[in-house]
């Protein structure tokens, strides 16, 4: 275990407007918060692991699968419009005060990204250590079709290209490469959330995931990971 002190977050509010009680459904047999805790327990470089929620039965579920404490949010935390950085300073600060520790890292596991493996959590977490950064990221590529220069907007009921250039760009060959989160893992130092006050920025690296993963947010992706995490294809 690394000597840093670094701590697991786990962000499972109980309200879920696509997905009802969407943290505590099922994939695979097992719970989205217990596959959250699972990973991050068994990753050797995180000291504790902590869930962050509004909910009693989404608290429950997180310690009864293994983590090490459950911190519970403040209404405006637990709102549809409450900032990941916000839950994620409020829960770093309260664990500070509750092990009387200062932690010097963090990873951010979302629940709705069950595919996530727990070399996912290390590589994005030993990449910020080793080399003294203070963000990554787990990413995945874009498919081409889903690019800026693919991407359409409708005004005045006519289809417009979003992408100055759109008009041109039809082969994907031609199509520069794109990512965009995935959802697996976010990896901070304490300075990145205290002084830069973001999670994301232009200094933030990369971790570029090229197999098939899901961040469920709709029914079908539910039961996408469901199926996929049953046949092993993650």
């Amino acid at each position: 275990m690394s000597d840093n002190l670094t701590f697991a977050l786990i962000p499972a509010r109980g309200g879920s407007k696509g997905i009802p009680r969407k943290n505590i459904r099922e994939v695979a047999g097992k719970s989205l918060i217990a596959r959250a805790v699972s990973i991050a327990k068994d990753c050797k470089m995180i000291n504790k692991v902590i869930v962050s929620t509004d909910d009693n039965e989404m608290a429950e579920e997180g310690m009864k699968h293994g983590a090490d404490n459950c911190i519970i949010r403040s209404d405006i935390l637990a709102s549809d419009l409450a900032l990941s950085i916000d839950v994620w300073r409020d829960a770093w600060l309260k664990a500070e005060e509750l092990y009387s520790l200062r932690f010097d890292f963090s990873v951010l596991l979302e629940p709705t990204s069950p595919l996530r493996t727990v070399e996912d959590v290390e590589l994005t977490l030993s990449k910020i250590i080793k080399e003294k950064l203070d963000s990554a990221l787990t990413v995945s590529p874009t498919p081409a079709h889903f690019t800026p220069n693919k991407t359409l907007m409708i005004e005045n009921g006519k289809l417009k290209f979003y992408h100055n250039n759109g008009i041109n760009n039809t082969l994907r060959q031609t199509i520069p490469n794109y990512y965009h989160r995935n959802g697996l893992c976010y990896a901070v130092s304490r300075k990145q959330i205290f002084e830069k006050n973001n999670i994301v920025d232009n200094f933030s690296v990369p971790i570029i995931i090229e197999r098939n993963v899901v961040n469920i947010d709709d029914p079908f992706e539910l039961k996408q990971a469901d199926w996929m995490l049953k046949n092993k294809l993650n």
